[in-house]
Protein backbone atom coordinates (compact mmCIF):
# COMPACT_ATOMS: atom_id res chain seq x y z
CA UNK A 1 0.00 0.00 0.00
CA UNK A 2 1.28 3.52 -0.69
CA UNK A 3 2.57 5.50 2.25
CA UNK A 4 0.39 8.37 3.40
CA UNK A 5 0.96 11.19 5.85
CA UNK A 6 -1.65 9.54 8.04
CA UNK A 7 0.49 6.43 8.52
CA UNK A 8 4.09 7.75 8.44
CA UNK A 9 6.25 10.54 9.76
CA UNK A 10 8.96 12.58 8.10
CA UNK A 11 9.03 14.46 4.81
CA UNK A 12 7.19 13.32 1.69
CA UNK A 13 9.58 11.35 -0.53
CA UNK A 14 9.35 12.70 -4.08
CA UNK A 15 10.57 11.80 -7.55
CA UNK A 16 10.30 14.24 -10.46
CA UNK A 17 10.25 13.12 -14.10
CA UNK A 18 10.07 15.96 -16.63
CA UNK A 19 12.07 16.32 -19.84
CA UNK A 20 11.81 20.13 -19.87
CA UNK A 21 15.11 21.02 -18.21
CA UNK A 22 14.29 24.59 -17.20
CA UNK A 23 10.91 23.67 -15.74
CA UNK A 24 12.37 20.69 -13.89
CA UNK A 25 15.24 22.70 -12.39
CA UNK A 26 12.85 25.42 -11.26
CA UNK A 27 10.52 22.84 -9.76
CA UNK A 28 13.38 21.15 -7.90
CA UNK A 29 14.48 24.49 -6.39
CA UNK A 30 10.89 25.16 -5.30
CA UNK A 31 10.41 21.75 -3.71
CA UNK A 32 13.84 21.72 -2.09
CA UNK A 33 12.91 24.92 -0.25
CA UNK A 34 10.07 23.09 1.53
CA UNK A 35 11.26 20.99 4.52
CA UNK A 36 8.17 18.84 4.09
CA UNK A 37 9.63 17.33 0.90
CA UNK A 38 12.56 14.96 0.34
CA UNK A 39 13.57 14.75 -3.34
CA UNK A 40 14.90 11.24 -3.95
CA UNK A 41 15.78 11.86 -7.59
CA UNK A 42 14.83 13.85 -10.66
CA UNK A 43 15.36 13.09 -14.33
CA UNK A 44 14.16 13.99 -17.80
CA UNK A 45 14.28 10.42 -19.11
CA UNK A 46 11.49 7.88 -18.72
CA UNK A 47 13.99 5.05 -19.24
CA UNK A 48 16.25 6.34 -16.48
CA UNK A 49 13.25 6.99 -14.24
CA UNK A 50 12.12 3.40 -14.63
CA UNK A 51 15.52 2.14 -13.48
CA UNK A 52 15.73 4.59 -10.60
CA UNK A 53 12.21 3.77 -9.40
CA UNK A 54 13.10 0.08 -9.40
CA UNK A 55 16.07 0.81 -7.15
CA UNK A 56 14.29 3.34 -4.90
CA UNK A 57 12.01 2.39 -2.02
CA UNK A 58 9.16 4.01 -0.13
CA UNK A 59 8.46 6.64 -2.78
CA UNK A 60 5.40 8.61 -1.72
CA UNK A 61 4.65 10.75 -4.78
CA UNK A 62 5.92 10.63 -8.37
CA UNK A 63 5.55 13.99 -10.13
CA UNK A 64 5.31 13.06 -13.80
CA UNK A 65 5.15 15.27 -16.87
CA UNK A 66 2.62 14.14 -19.46
CA UNK A 67 4.89 14.77 -22.45
CA UNK A 68 8.16 12.89 -22.01
CA UNK A 69 9.48 13.46 -25.51
CA UNK A 70 9.90 9.93 -26.86
CA UNK A 71 6.77 8.73 -25.05
CA UNK A 72 3.91 10.13 -23.03
CA UNK A 73 2.76 9.47 -19.50
CA UNK A 74 0.10 6.93 -20.50
CA UNK A 75 2.55 4.23 -21.58
CA UNK A 76 4.91 5.03 -18.70
CA UNK A 77 2.17 4.85 -16.06
CA UNK A 78 0.89 1.59 -17.56
CA UNK A 79 4.42 0.20 -17.31
CA UNK A 80 4.77 1.32 -13.69
CA UNK A 81 1.41 -0.18 -12.73
CA UNK A 82 2.32 -3.50 -14.36
CA UNK A 83 5.48 -3.51 -12.22
CA UNK A 84 3.48 -2.85 -9.07
CA UNK A 85 4.70 0.69 -8.33
CA UNK A 86 2.98 1.56 -5.02
CA UNK A 87 3.41 5.35 -4.90
CA UNK A 88 0.97 8.10 -5.83
CA UNK A 89 1.30 9.63 -9.28
CA UNK A 90 0.63 13.31 -9.90
CA UNK A 91 0.58 14.28 -13.59
CA UNK A 92 1.81 17.78 -14.42
CA UNK A 93 0.93 19.10 -17.85
CA UNK A 94 0.38 22.14 -20.02
CA UNK A 95 -2.41 20.18 -21.71
CA UNK A 96 -3.25 16.64 -22.76
CA UNK A 97 -5.80 14.92 -25.00
CA UNK A 98 -9.07 13.95 -23.33
CA UNK A 99 -8.62 10.30 -24.31
CA UNK A 100 -5.22 10.16 -22.61
CA UNK A 101 -6.53 11.95 -19.52
CA UNK A 102 -9.31 9.38 -19.23
CA UNK A 103 -6.88 6.48 -19.66
CA UNK A 104 -4.55 7.90 -17.00
CA UNK A 105 -7.47 8.15 -14.59
CA UNK A 106 -8.43 4.56 -15.35
CA UNK A 107 -4.83 3.53 -14.67
CA UNK A 108 -5.19 4.97 -11.18
CA UNK A 109 -3.27 8.26 -11.10
CA UNK A 110 -3.91 10.46 -8.08
CA UNK A 111 -4.20 13.82 -9.80
CA UNK A 112 -3.71 16.07 -12.82
CA UNK A 113 -2.01 19.41 -12.17
CA UNK A 114 -1.88 22.11 -14.85
CA UNK A 115 1.43 23.93 -15.22
CA UNK A 116 -0.29 27.29 -15.59
CA UNK A 117 -1.41 27.06 -11.94
CA UNK A 118 0.70 28.58 -9.15
CA UNK A 119 3.73 26.99 -7.45
CA UNK A 120 1.88 27.26 -4.14
CA UNK A 121 -1.00 25.27 -5.62
CA UNK A 122 1.45 22.58 -6.72
CA UNK A 123 2.97 22.29 -3.25
CA UNK A 124 -0.51 22.02 -1.75
CA UNK A 125 -1.51 19.41 -4.35
CA UNK A 126 1.51 17.24 -3.53
CA UNK A 127 0.63 17.31 0.17
CA UNK A 128 -2.99 16.39 -0.57
CA UNK A 129 -2.05 13.56 -2.93
CA UNK A 130 0.29 12.17 -0.28
CA UNK A 131 -2.68 12.17 2.11
CA UNK A 132 -4.50 9.86 -0.29
CA UNK A 133 -6.78 12.40 -1.94
CA UNK A 134 -7.68 12.25 -5.62
CA UNK A 135 -7.15 15.66 -7.22
CA UNK A 136 -9.02 15.57 -10.50
CA UNK A 137 -11.56 18.33 -11.04
CA UNK A 138 -15.10 16.95 -11.22
CA UNK A 139 -16.08 19.20 -14.14
CA UNK A 140 -12.99 18.04 -15.98
CA UNK A 141 -13.94 14.42 -15.36
CA UNK A 142 -17.49 15.01 -16.55
CA UNK A 143 -16.22 16.55 -19.78
CA UNK A 144 -14.06 13.48 -20.38
CA UNK A 145 -16.91 11.01 -20.12
CA UNK A 146 -18.21 10.38 -23.63
CA UNK A 147 -19.63 6.89 -23.55
CA UNK A 148 -22.21 5.30 -21.26
CA UNK A 149 -22.24 1.75 -19.93
CA UNK A 150 -24.49 -0.87 -21.54
CA UNK A 151 -28.14 -0.24 -20.65
CA UNK A 152 -28.68 -3.82 -19.55
CA UNK A 153 -25.88 -3.68 -17.00
CA UNK A 154 -27.20 -4.26 -13.49
CA UNK A 155 -27.30 -1.12 -11.34
CA UNK A 156 -25.72 -1.78 -7.95
CA UNK A 157 -27.49 -0.70 -4.80
CA UNK A 158 -25.52 1.36 -2.31
CA UNK A 159 -26.02 1.41 1.43
CA UNK A 160 -26.41 4.79 3.14
CA UNK A 161 -22.83 4.54 4.39
CA UNK A 162 -21.53 3.71 0.91
CA UNK A 163 -23.42 6.66 -0.53
CA UNK A 164 -21.97 8.97 2.11
CA UNK A 165 -18.44 7.68 1.51
CA UNK A 166 -18.81 8.16 -2.24
CA UNK A 167 -19.98 11.74 -1.70
CA UNK A 168 -16.98 12.45 0.51
CA UNK A 169 -14.65 10.88 -2.06
CA UNK A 170 -16.06 13.24 -4.68
CA UNK A 171 -15.14 16.09 -2.31
CA UNK A 172 -11.56 14.78 -2.21
CA UNK A 173 -11.53 13.75 1.47
CA UNK A 174 -9.02 11.23 2.78
CA UNK A 175 -10.01 8.15 4.83
CA UNK A 176 -9.26 9.80 8.16
CA UNK A 177 -11.41 12.81 7.31
CA UNK A 178 -14.28 10.58 6.16
CA UNK A 179 -14.08 8.62 9.40
CA UNK A 180 -14.40 11.83 11.42
CA UNK A 181 -17.37 13.03 9.36
CA UNK A 182 -19.20 9.69 9.73
CA UNK A 183 -18.08 9.12 13.33
CA UNK A 184 -16.74 5.67 12.52
CA UNK A 185 -13.26 4.16 12.63
CA UNK A 186 -10.78 4.59 9.80
CA UNK A 187 -10.67 0.79 9.42
CA UNK A 188 -14.46 0.82 8.88
CA UNK A 189 -13.97 3.35 6.08
CA UNK A 190 -11.29 1.16 4.50
CA UNK A 191 -13.58 -1.89 4.71
CA UNK A 192 -16.43 0.02 3.05
CA UNK A 193 -14.09 1.22 0.32
CA UNK A 194 -12.97 -2.35 -0.36
CA UNK A 195 -16.61 -3.42 -0.64
CA UNK A 196 -17.19 -0.59 -3.11
CA UNK A 197 -14.12 -1.64 -5.11
CA UNK A 198 -15.46 -5.19 -5.31
CA UNK A 199 -19.03 -4.10 -6.05
CA UNK A 200 -18.03 -1.81 -8.92
CA UNK A 201 -15.09 -3.81 -10.22
CA UNK A 202 -12.42 -1.13 -9.73
CA UNK A 203 -9.01 -1.18 -8.06
CA UNK A 204 -8.19 2.40 -7.10
CA UNK A 205 -9.80 5.45 -5.53
CA UNK A 206 -9.43 7.49 -8.72
CA UNK A 207 -11.19 4.77 -10.73
CA UNK A 208 -13.95 4.72 -8.12
CA UNK A 209 -14.34 8.52 -8.31
CA UNK A 210 -14.44 8.43 -12.10
CA UNK A 211 -17.10 5.71 -12.17
CA UNK A 212 -19.18 7.45 -9.51
CA UNK A 213 -19.25 10.65 -11.59
CA UNK A 214 -19.70 8.82 -14.89
CA UNK A 215 -22.61 6.63 -13.89
CA UNK A 216 -23.82 6.89 -10.31
CA UNK A 217 -23.84 10.63 -9.55
CA UNK A 218 -27.64 10.61 -9.62
CA UNK A 219 -27.72 8.13 -6.73
CA UNK A 220 -25.56 10.34 -4.52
Amino acid sequence: MPNTLESRTGPIRLCVVDDHHLFREGLIRLLASDPGFDIIFHTGSATEASKLLTAASNIDVLILDYDLGTQNAVSFVAELKSQGFPGRILIVTAGLPDADALELIRLGISGIFHKQDSPEDLQASIHQVALGRVLIDQKYLQNLVTASRPAEEAIPRFTEREQAILRFLLQGLANKEIAVRLRISESAVKSSLQLLFNKLGVRTRSQLVLLAIEKYRGQL
